[in-house]
């Protein structure tokens, strides 16, 4: 049997920008959680590194996106480079002025800055989009890349706290900088994969979130998200709750576990079920396995059920990329990923620190009752969804999608 994740790395030039684009893309979930250990390393202050680090995400989520527009309006070797050249200067003098004691305020300026950094994965998906579009190739790659950013978002946190405790403060960020910088200028060169700029059609020269779809599905993936900010935190206060907190490792190892083979399984599946169901079905089952975080007594139930939690996830996440593909023109293909990308990583940053409060103030089953409130909307922001996103991509290309030949 075809190995389907050999056929599409068979295109000339595809190992290499996937290679480039992973290096790149690491500095996002590694640039956050390096923020945070570096001030609170030299600060001692849990608060400030907190709302700095928070000041870093929410500016991702804002300014990401118009990166990519300005990506798929110049194409991206034009626009990178700058981009990068902005994030990486902003976070130099993040470094500079968390060493040097600077004003607090110089602290949010800079992390603000920082979110030009450009948003990687929407870059490498693009690629592969313009490489196998109408093809079921698409969904493979698609898998995979959602399997990628679900083990950034794993590696790249654990790597900056692990600088940042046993060399020195400044070294999560530090590193996340070189990452970037290496990343970005192997990712650029490779013209031949680089899709061209489309045409933009009359009056497609406002945002990709504009549109109904486009804010829909980022709604959904915020409070996908925030499920798994809520696992993060959980995990580790549960864990501490039962007198095992170095078990929290395994928590989020079998999360990990869970998403990422649900993910590459589900780039091989011969389905011909239409996207929008796939995705009312998969926010479903995300939304079901919230429940029994209400009633886990012990690590061995904790880690079952968010292992179950993490099979549902990555499928969601490539079932919405496709229907992004779909419905959103070809001008803005670039734009309308980085919103969803946008939309996971602010929900898992509110997920976390909600649930953290709502712990702090009520215990560990309210903070889990988290999980629980963010599943319902997600669900219900889907079931509001559907017929719009059904007639949307019935109207898009004719091919049926997430099929896999061979």
């Amino acid at each position: 049997m075809p190995n389907p994740y050999r056929e599409i790395f068979a295109a000339p030039g595809s190992k290499n920008f996937a290679a480039a684009g992973l290096i790149a893309r690491l500095p996002l979930p590694m640039t956050h959680m390096g923020i945070l250990t570096m001030l609170s390393e030299l600060r001692g202050q849990y608060g400030l590194a907190g709302a700095v680090a928070g000041t870093f995400t929410l500016s991702i989520a804002l300014i990401g996106p118009q990166v990519s527009r300005v990506v798929d309006r110049f194409g991206q070797g034009r626009v990178l480079l700058p981009a990068t050249g902005i994030s990486v200067a902003a976070l130099g003098g993040l470094l500079l002025c968390a060493y040097y004691d600077a004003p607090t305020w110089t602290l949010f300026v800079f992390a603000l800055l920082a979110g030009f950094m450009p948003s990687m994965g929407a870059m490498v998906r693009a690629r592969w989009t313009e490489l196998y579009r109408g093809t079921p190739n698409l969904n493979t790659a698609y898998s995979l890349e959602s399997v990628v950013d679900e083990l950034t978002y794993i590696v790249g946190p654990a790597v900056a706290v692990m600088l940042g405790t046993m060399l020195f403060p400044e070294a999560g960020p530090l590193v996340a900088v070189g990452l970037l910088v290496v990343g970005v200028l192997l990712f650029v060169p490779q013209k031949r994969t680089e899709p061209p700029v489309q045409p933009r059609t009359e009056g497609g020269g406002g945002s990709a979130i504009r549109s109904g779809p486009v804010l829909l599905l980022a709604l959904t993936l915020l409070f996908g998200g925030a499920i798994v900010g809520t696992v993060d935190t959980m995990g580790l206060a549960f864990a501490e709750e039962q007198g095992q907190k170095g078990a929290a490792g395994i928590v989020f190892a079998v999360y990990a576990i869970g998403s990422a083979l649900s993910g590459l399984v589900f780039g091989t599946l011969q389905l011909k079920t239409p996207l929008p169901r796939l995705l009312l079905l998969g926010v479903a089952g995300t939304a079901v396995t919230t429940l029994p975080f209400l009633v886990v007594n012990g690590i061995a139930a904790l880690s079952i059920t968010v292992f179950f939690a993490g099979v549902f996830f990555t499928p969601t996440m490539i079932v919405i990329m496709g229907i992004v593909e779909k419905v959103v023109p070809a001008a803005q293909l670039t734009e309308g990923m980085t919103w969803m990308i946008a939309g996971l990583s602010v929900g898992i940053a509110l997920g976390a620190a909600v649930s953290g409060q709502v712990v702090d103030a009520f215990g560990i089953r309210a903070g889990f009752g988290v999980a629980l409130v963010v599943g319902a909307l997600a669900l219900l922001t889907t079931l509001l969804s559907y017929r719009l996103l059904k007639s949307r991509t019935e109207q898009s290309a004719p091919e049926p999608a997430l099929v896999h030949r061979g």
